[in-house]
């Protein structure tokens, strides 16, 4: 029976015993759970046992490719990498664009798992007809792009390999460490980066050849046309100086008109995503100084310096991910070898590395966000612990004696860079925030702990729950915590979802701002639904920023639909998104994480609230804001676990 969209198919690595194997896959589970997260879910809820070490043998880590990923579908080449997180001890993933996610399918392969833990460092290469372990000794020490620059000359052959590997954050088992693709495009969260470095295992290369089928070719490019003409349309739009006035404007207005996400896809093509550098600190959505500060601390005056300009002045060429009609990101010479390109610092970049540590000198960032995708670190959980190493400083725990004579005062771009570079080598002071924000809090103690600003121990996303509180839902509460590429209530108002989904409620065309902060069904069901969503969009290999054109533009379910030869319906995808959330969900309650303990900065809650600024006297009322979700999601609203009249309906075991 020919199979339309997935290939059938796993790929099983034992590194402790050089064992390798495919596994074929159960139709069903596609059906039922999608690919990409979903199929993840299926497998590491079932296999990486209780009380895992996250760091050990029993840990899986997981590349998947998602569905629509190489059936002619546009904005789907997206892969995760997915494993226990040994930043959180909860289920833990990562999203990234590039080129790798079709060569995964190329090889005849929807997933690749590795299990156990090799004795020496290797990577694995596969090609379609083969999948060997091979010793990588030689590359052991090299950073992302050395280590993908050796591994495409050593194995170029009738067609070019992809390769995902880590650089010295990972060896060096940093737990906010990464995993790179093509030329230091970053799977950043969750620390899956320091798993690949415990396992010796330093990359992952394919080269494999096969087609990818769609049971409807015809619908597919239909659909697909459609799309991409909704993506290329360009209008006139303003200039990098006036976003910073565009976002003082909106600030100031005591009602906000809902979002449309074209008007975001125009940015976008525009200048990428630093296109609202300065729009988001004037709103109050960009965190500033460690969340302690606000949009006064940190002007036009001062964010010009790294505005949608000054970020994009160096770009030589636009970047596009596989399928991707839009070409948001941005290629310029490499700070530390111009004869190399690299990757234009993004959104979260510049603003983990700028105004959170009031720094607004653009050429620092470039050399940080140089070195750290070289590194393999996460750039958030990186800019995270630098804020907190500052706070710390500044409120005397920590002393000049103990930072190795670094100045850690706010602004201050010699002692940042400093502070990156011996995190990445682990050396000195360097060593104690090599983990993040949450786990050097912990070794400092005393009053260290409320300068982390964190979920579950994740530094949070460069987006203020403050300013937006759908943010705060989806940072404490996701399987996966203090991640901003979920939901919020601007994501949901983007999405559109109500247009595909009659039961979903219409936000309004306007609205007061304050209703934002309010407790009530209507903000959980909104939040329910961009959980559901974004599982969608995770097991299709779907892209985010392509999401934010609305489900009219971006027609996911029929995508899925005519790639697959299936008929469902728009709300049995939905219940597929939700079904994988509650496994992720359930996975966290297996690995003895109780839902409702996980906590989230009370700074990032607006508690107590600022006296100044984009969000002066708002608060976050999570507390109310868990219990309706949870609730909506289908869980106990006291515990956060799935019902078992949840898990009956949606087929799990819990």
């Amino acid at each position: 029976m020919t199979s339309y969209a997935y290939m059938g198919k796993v790929l099983w690595v034992d590194l402790s015993g050089g064992r390798i194997r495919a596994e074929k896959v159960d139709p069903a589970i596609f059906r039922k759970l999608l690919s990409g997260m979903g199929l993840a879910a299926w497998y590491l809820y079932r296999r990486i046992p209780a009380g895992a070490d996250p760091l050990g043998p029993e840990n899986i880590l997981g590349f998947v490719s998602g569905l629509l990923t190489g059936t002619g579908s546009l904005f789907t080449g997206r892969w995760m990498v997915v494993g226990k997180s040994p930043l959180t001890g909860t289920w833990g993933d990562a999203n990234c664009g590039g080129n790798f996610a079709p060569a995964i399918k190329q090889c005849g392969y929807d997933a690749i798992f590795f299990t156990g833990v090799s004795h020496r460092p290797v990577y694995l290469y596969a090609d379609g007809g083969k999948a060997e372990i091979r010793d990588a000794s030689h590359l052991w020490g090299r950073d992302t792009i050395e280590t993908e620059h050796w591994l495409i000359r050593h194995h170029k052959g009738k067609k070019r390999p992809r390769v995902a590997c880590i650089g010295p954050a990972g060896e060096k088992l940093s737990l906010i460490a990464g995993i790179s693709n093509d030329r230091g495009r970053l799977a950043a969260r969750s620390g899956l980066g320091a798993v690949m470095g415990s396992k010796k295992l330093k990359a992952v290369v394919l080269a494999g050849s096969r087609r990818v089928k769609a049971a409807r070719p015809g619908i597919m490019k239909q659909l697909s046309s459609k799309c991409n003409q909704d993506t290329r349309w360009q209008p006139p739009f303003v200039s990098s100086d006036m976003m910073a006035r565009l976002g003082s404007l909106m600030r100031a207005l005591p009602a906000q008109p809902m979002t449309d996400g074209l008007l975001y896809k125009i940015m976008l093509r525009k200048w990428g995503t630093v296109s609202m550098n300065q729009a988001s600190i004037e709103m109050g959505d960009a965190p500033v100084r460690n969340w302690d500060g606000c949009n006064l601390d940190f002007p036009a005056e001062l964010s010009g310096a790294i505005g949608a300009d000054a970020i994009t002045r160096p770009v030589k060429a636009k970047y596009f991910c596989y399928s991707c009609p839009l070409g948001c990101g941005g290629m310029m010479p490499s700070v530390i070898d111009p004869q190399r390109e690299i990757h234009r610092p993004e959104y979260e970049t510049t603003m983990a590395l700028g105004p959170l540590l009031m720094n607004n000198d653009a050429a620092s960032i470039f050399y940080l966000n140089d070195l750290l995708n070289r590194a393999g670190m996460d750039t958030i959980s990186a800019g995270g612990a630098v804020a907190m190493a500052m706070e710390c400083f500044q409120n005397g725990l920590l002393t000049k004696s103990q930072t190795d004579g670094l100045e850690l005062t706010w602004g201050n771009r010699q002692a940042i860079v400093a502070l990156v570079e011996k995190m990445i080598r682990r050396e000195g002071v360097g060593d104690l925030f090599a983990d993040g924000a949450s786990k050097a809090a912990a070794r400092i103690g005393s009053g260290a702990p409320e300068y982390a600003i964190c979920a579950g121990g994740q530094s949070l996303g460069m987006h203020d729950s403050r300013f937006d509180p759908g943010f705060a839902i989806h940072y404490a509460l996701e399987p996966s915590p203090g991640k901003h590429t979920v939901g919020s209530q601007l994501y949901y108002e983007m999405f559109g979802l109500w247009h595909a989904l009659e039961t979903l409620p219409f936000p309004g065309l306007v609205y007061f701002k304050g209703s934002k902060y309010k407790a009530n069904k209507v903000k959980a069901v909104m939040a329910a639904a961009c959980s559901c969503y974004m599982n969608v969009l995770n097991g299709a290999g779907a892209c985010l920023f392509g999401a934010f054109l609305g489900i009219e533009r971006l027609p996911v379910f029929k995508w899925l639909n005519a790639a697959t030869g299936w008929q469902l319906e728009n709300e049995r995808y939905m219940d597929i998104g939700r079904r994988v959330q509650s496994l992720r969900q359930l996975f966290n309650v297996r690995q003895g994480i109780a839902p409702a303990k996980i906590r989230i900065s009370r700074r990032a809650l607006g508690d107590p609230p600022q006296r100044q600024g984009a969000n002066k006297g708002r608060r976050v009322p999570l507390q109310a804001l868990r219990r309706l979700y949870w609730k909506e999601m289908g869980w106990d609203p006291d515990t956060g676990i799935p019902t078992a009249s949840t898990c009956k309906r949606l087929g799990i075991e819990p």
